[in-house]
């Protein structure tokens, strides 16, 4: 019998992309400290977040392979969180207007049984257009994705912010790389070429994570 396969988020997001790979799974919320720690860059953050959201999993999946991910974004040395309304919304994109944009996405795949863990930081970069106050407002009005790091969602109509975009895999924009998580499942003896796909549950524990 195959092991559990969880993922460590009730990310919607990231429950979709992961559906990609035809492994079934279940999704359950980690609770953890999300902030971060005095002068922690960016990409640690990042790292340190995926690996402690599987960490909080260990407990209750005693024998799975675990998927902790968290994704930080930072323009000009800051940091950009998920802006929850319009008004910060309309800030993050207004100070991102014609400025280059870093995305950390922290991914982690710890087997509970062993204690056997494994990070890794993927980066991709967006350079934003000079973009209007009419602009973002229309934006935001249309897509609101104030849940978003960074004030936009990739996927949609946010496509249209960006003059150019460098990165190994467009899927870490939306929070999971898919890329780079497939070379650390198969690491795990996890291989989703050669798994027999089945219906995904796609389930989830605890809905406090967006």
């Amino acid at each position: 019998m195959a092991r559990p396969l969880i993922l460590a988020s009730s990310s919607p997001y990231r429950r979709d992309l992961l559906e990609q790979l035809q492994i079934p799974f279940e999704c359950a919320s980690p609770h953890i400290n999300e902030e971060a720690f005095l002068g922690e860059q960016p990409s640690a953050l990042a790292g340190r977040l995926a690996r402690e959201k599987a960490q909080a999993l260990a407990g209750t999946f005693p024998d799975a392979l675990i998927i902790g991910s968290d994704q930080v974004a930072e323009c000009d040395g800051q940091a950009l969180g998920k802006p929850g309304n319009h008004t910060r919304a309309a800030t993050q994109l207004q100070a991102c207007s014609g400025r280059q944009v870093n995305f950390y996405t922290g991914l982690s795949v710890l087997d509970s049984a062993s204690g056997k863990q494994r990070t890794e930081i993927e980066r991709f970069t967006v350079h934003f257009r000079q973009l209007s106050e009419a602009q973002i407002n229309y934006y935001l009005e249309q897509e609101k994705p104030f849940d978003c790091a960074g004030s936009f969602k990739v996927e949609g109509l946010g496509i249209a912010l960006f003059e150019k975009m460098e990165g190994n895999d467009f899927n870490s924009l939306i929070g999971l790389p898919l890329i780079r998580l497939v070379d650390l499942l198969r690491a795990f003896g996890l291989d989703p070429l050669t798994t027999t796909p089945q219906a995904t549950s796609g389930g989830q524990r605890n809905n406090s994570e967006k």
